[in-house]
């Protein structure tokens, strides 16, 4: 069961709307939805949960690039709303494939100067498999457990390691006990 909400910040206080995203397919479209919920560039939230397995929360400031933590990115990677937040980005595989696209562009060596310099024995090893550059995991992995801005409500309140400690049970309605915004989320749900 997925509960998906807009908090927006107004003069008045916290206001909650329920929109569906089931039309959003990627974080920028995610990100338009938002601002167009917000009267002039006030703070937006988007709060999305998969009840007791992981929680998201996207902020949008204005026309500013928005900023997002999820919980649990293997559990989120595995639902069309997470795979919305989990961009390439939030999962450092830009750095990883700025490498790669680095590695591609090297001159290819002279026929007089292949093998000269290297030790052969490193073509047995499996070079290229799940291993990356560093000898770390597969870039394309998902990590488990939280990923993003663990920061992004620590002006409103909630620091980054309440964030952190959050679970997935129950994530949204602290956040918004917190902001002061439980009833609005209360009567959206």
């Amino acid at each position: 069961m997925y509960f998906t909400a807009l908090l927006a910040r107004t003069d008045d206080g916290w206001e909650a709307s329920d929109t569906e995203f089931d039309d959003v397919e990627s974080l920028d479209e995610l990100a338009d939805l938002a601002r167009e919920a917000a009267p002039d560039d006030d703070i937006v939230l988007v709060c999305i949960e998969q009840e007791g397995v992981w929680f998201g929360i996207v902020r949008i400031d204005g026309e500013d690039d928005p900023r997002v933590f999820v919980s649990d990115a293997a559990r989120a990677m595995r639902s069309a709303y997470g795979e919305i937040l989990l961009t390439d980005e939030l999962l450092g595989r830009e750095a990883a494939e700025a490498d790669m696209l680095a590695l591609d562009d090297l001159d290819e060596p002279a026929d007089d100067e292949v093998g000269a310099g290297r030790d052969t024995d490193d073509d047995e090893t499996g070079a290229g498999g799940a291993l990356d550059g560093d000898g770390d995991t597969d870039p394309d992995e998902v990590p488990r457990g939280p990923v993003g801005d663990a920061g992004l409500l620590a002006d409103l309140g909630i620091d980054a390691g309440t964030v952190l400690k959050l679970s997935a049970d129950d994530a949204l309605g602290e956040i918004a006990e917190t902001l002061g915004a439980a009833d609005v989320l209360e009567a959206v749900r």
